[in-house]
């Protein structure tokens, strides 16, 4: 036998795997573990293509993973991907909790009962647009320590924590060696970013991360995501949109390439546009990844979910990679969901001479090449077409055929002949997001219960100046009161009734209100790109005593950059302008201090705590800072439930005592809208009847208009046109052989209804030249009027049907224009049939 490079590799491998303590059956004809060379991991002496997902435990609930997971499977992937997030696991220092959705060994399970593969992104530092990228706020307080650098204290505590969750995953055997279905973890996250801000000190860090994970002896490969520099034997792996043209490849020959983080969308901040990636962009960067050698690609995020509570990392929104191909409900957003689905079936059909076949790259034209994997001596043969011109189509020619490329777009062959699949072309369904106001949740009544405003005489004088915000807070909550008072005579005050006083205050972030003798005056905020902020505002004082109270925020800590432990927040200089007797600092005046709100340390979001001050009925609008509640029952059904937060401002959600987040309503976008409106209420957190509601209201605001819904997406279309290839389930393997599955290959429409719904109502369809989307199609000027019929018959009453793109079947009583390319498009909607 002749051994070409390929073949040692692989020997070398399964000899590390033996070496590495892998598992091995006692006739030595399996082998469970996971090795790796230049050209893909094997897992369980098992060559794999892997479609990877992000799924964030803490980010939903548990009664939501599940579903999540299956989701995920059935759109294509085997793997799900994970970080691991340290400060809601160690909260307080030495206090563990894998309670609820913190429940990592759970999650880890269900994915494997899938049949499923993990990558469990340990860190500890992740980012992911977490609160203080993971890290607990109590190691900010460790002497002495310099986060992610060659620094004792913070070294300590890293593989402590490390070692403490590794253990915990071998005890619950879910490493692959042993079984389980991690196949890959993480150590650290995206250092390149900052290395050369710790100069030696980020070098030395990087070996001794890799050395101390790979000393741990998990049985499964560790990766660095964005480190070139990944010491042998970690893998480091790309993170980006089009890491196929971008990613300069793994640091060694015998490494894999590997796609850790390929963004689906952009994660939004407050005072965001709306974000959005195309499916089709996301599709080619995937076909680009594989065409040239990839092995793994995990979509970030595959569902973003939800920030709880206070996790949200700083000004980041409770929404989280809303455009994900599960959106933040778990429902399928299409097409996202269904062309990416599409997009792994086309790339397994092609699994064989990817993994199997030697490279090889012609170019067509000076936009259009091929990359081919072809096995010398068999048919196993593959293709991928491109057109890399973001301006036109081009048609080329390919083993005596020719093919037709869409702008920027891959055509995949499996078999070298036949495309099965273009990433341009979606002949995937498409759906439209609906929310519903049910009957139930309808003549809300509200209660309400003001805050106290606490001046001097209550926060008695704590310290000279005003406190450090985050310090002060150590991350226990968002507000923290600042108090001082100052005694001023009527000469002091301005003679002119024109010109009044003015309080200014410089702060390093990220919001305040302010008050003066118990009266709001404003309030003032930074920005995810600047945080600090100049408050100025024109107030009225008299003679004798003046109070000035102040209420620090917080909206979320930091989670990037260098020297992390050295960032902070709040007021740094508070000053009166325009008084007779000139300026006057009041920096230096002395200040009383409260760390969170009365009612959130008196729990009022909860049963008891409500109980604990009084209510009385909303009639007007409130003053700022105020609290509501209500009483709603659960809305009937199994569909997700949100609430619109119309007539807002800024502040936080709670139901049945559980927080679903910060809103901030009040905070527009460029587009004049808020960057979140709707907030998800689990449905995990609802009682049948009587669930309380409760509302921290910052600002002045009515809770009137808000609305409590549900979600669904069962409004479902399909726009197809008559040129498009076939579906890609049109095609089958049989041993080496690329065949069609069904009688007939041409283009068609395929709907099919969310969770088991029937076809109801053909709400639109149009054969000719409709224009529009999914939600808002109409007529052009070329439509044949036989189409809704033909739709309506193969559809209603049915959970899917499938409708051929054909001129013969709707232009039956003539074809009025047949110099147009035909387009048929179809939006019914789906409910569930008593």
């Amino acid at each position: 036998m002749v051994f070409d490079g390929r073949h040692v590799l692989l020997v070398l491998a399964i000899l590390s795997v033996v070496l590495s303590s892998t598992v091995v059956s006692q006739r030595g004809r399996h082998i469970q573990g996971v090795v790796y060379d230049g050209r893909s991991l094997i897992i369980n002496g098992k060559r794999e293509l892997l479609f990877s997902g992000s799924i964030h435990y803490p980010r939903s609930t548990p009664d939501m993973w599940p579903d999540l997971i299956q989701k995920a499977k059935h759109g294509g992937l085997n793997v799900i991907q994970t970080y691991v997030f340290w400060n809601i696991h160690e909260p307080v220092k030495g206090e563990f909790n894998f309670e609820g959705n913190k429940d990592l060994v759970k999650f880890i399970k269900l994915i494997g009962e899938q049949g499923m593969y993990v990558t469990l992104r340990v860190g500890p530092f992740i980012q992911a647009e977490w609160n203080h990228g993971g890290l607990p706020y109590w190691l900010r307080e460790v002497p002495d320590i310099i986060f992610r650098s060659d620094n004792a204290p913070f070294k300590y505590h890293m593989k402590k924590y490390v070692k403490m969750i590794i253990n915990k995953m071998k005890e619950e055997k879910l490493f692959a060696p042993q079984g389980g279905p991690i196949i890959l973890a993480q150590i650290e996250n995206e250092y390149n970013h900052v290395q050369l801000a710790y100069r030696e000190l980020g070098a030395r860090y990087v070996q001794w991360a890799a050395n101390m994970a790979v000393g741990l002896k998990i049985g499964v490969p560790w990766v660095m995501c964005k480190q070139k520099d990944a010491p042998d034997p970690v893998i480091n792996t790309c993170n980006g949109r089009h890491c196929g043209d971008t990613f300069t490849g793994p640091n060694k020959p015998n490494k894999p390439s590997i796609w850790t983080e390929n963004w689906t969308a952009q994660y939004r901040v407050f005072g965001d546009p709306p974000s959005q990636r195309a499916v089709e962009d996301i599709a080619y960067s995937v076909g680009r990844f594989f065409s040239k050698n990839g092995t793994l690609n995990n979509y970030y995020m595959y569902h973003g979910g939800t920030n709880f509570a206070r996790t949200s990392a700083v000004f980041t929104t409770t929404r989280y990679y809303d455009e994900a191909p599960l959106d933040e409900y778990g429902l399928q957003r299409e097409p996202k969901w269904s062309h990416l689905r599409d997009l792994h079936k086309a790339l397994n059909l092609c699994k064989k001479a990817l993994l199997w076949g030697t490279s090889g790259v012609q170019r067509l034209g000076k936009h259009t090449e091929v990359r081919l994997y072809e096995k010398p001596g068999t048919s196993i043969c593959a293709a991928f077409l491109t057109n890399n011109s973001t301006k036109a189509g081009h048609t080329v020619k390919f083993k005596g055929d020719t093919f037709y490329l869409p702008p920027r777009s891959i055509s995949i062959l499996p078999d070298c002949k036949n495309v099965v699949y273009n990433t341009e072309i979606i002949v995937s369904q498409h759906n439209a997001r609906n929310y519903v106001r049910p009957k139930e949740t309808k003549n809300l009544k509200w209660k309400m219960s003001p805050e106290p405003i606490p001046n001097v005489h209550q926060l008695h004088v704590s310290s000279k100046i005003p406190n450090e915000l985050y310090g002060m807070l150590k991350d226990t909550t968002d507000y923290g009161w600042y108090t001082t008072s100052i005694e001023l005579s009527r000469h002091d005050l301005p003679m002119r009734p024109d010109i009044l006083p003015v309080l200014r205050v410089a702060s390093l972030g990220h919001a305040l209100h302010a008050f003066v003798n118990g009266e709001y005056i404003g309030s003032a905020h930074g920005s995810h790109e600047e945080k600090g902020f100049l408050f100025q505002k024109a107030i009225t004082l008299k003679p004798g005593t003046n109070h000035i109270s102040v209420l620090g925020m917080t909206v979320g800590l930091p989670d990037s950059g260098a020297y992390m432990e050295h960032r902070y927040a709040g007021p740094r200089a508070i000053t009166i302008l325009g008084l007779n007797t000139g300026t006057i600092d009041l920096t230096q005046n002395g200040w009383g201090h409260q760390v969170g709100l009365t009612g959130e340390n008196n729990h009022v979001f909860s049963e008891s705590g409500a109980k604990k001050i009084e209510w009385t009925e909303v009639k007007e609008e409130g003053r700022a800072l105020t609290w509501y509640k209500t009483r709603f029952h659960a809305p009937e059904g199994k569909d997700p439930v949100a609430i619109r937060m119309n007539g807002m401002g800024k502040g936080m959600i709670w139901v049945n005592g559980q927080s679903i987040g910060r809103y901030w309503m009040s905070y527009l976008s460029p587009l004049g809208k808020p960057s979140q409106e709707e907030y998800h209420i689990p449905r995990s957190y609802l009682k049948p009847k009587k669930n309380l509601l409760v509302i921290l209201e910052e600002e002045k605001a009515n809770p009137d208009d808000i609305e409590i819904l549900t979600v669904n997406r069962d409004t479902i279309c399909s726009i197809i046109t008559e040129t498009a290839p076939p579906h890609v389930k049109s095609w089958a393997r049989e041993e080496n052989d690329i065949r069609p599955v069904v009688d007939h290959l041409h283009p068609a429409a395929h709907l099919k209804c969310p969770n088991h719904k029937k076809i109801v109502a053909v709400e639109f369809a149009s054969f000719g030249d409709p224009e529009g989307a999914c939600g808002s199609f109409f007529v052009g000027k070329c439509d044949s009027a036989l189409t809704k019929g033909i739709v309506e018959q193969e559809c209603l009453g049915k959970s899917s049907c499938t409708v051929p793109a054909k001129r013969e079947v709707f232009d039956k009583n003539g074809d009025h224009c047949p110099d147009t390319m035909k387009t048929l498009a179809i939006q019914v909607k789906c409910a569930a049939k008593d």
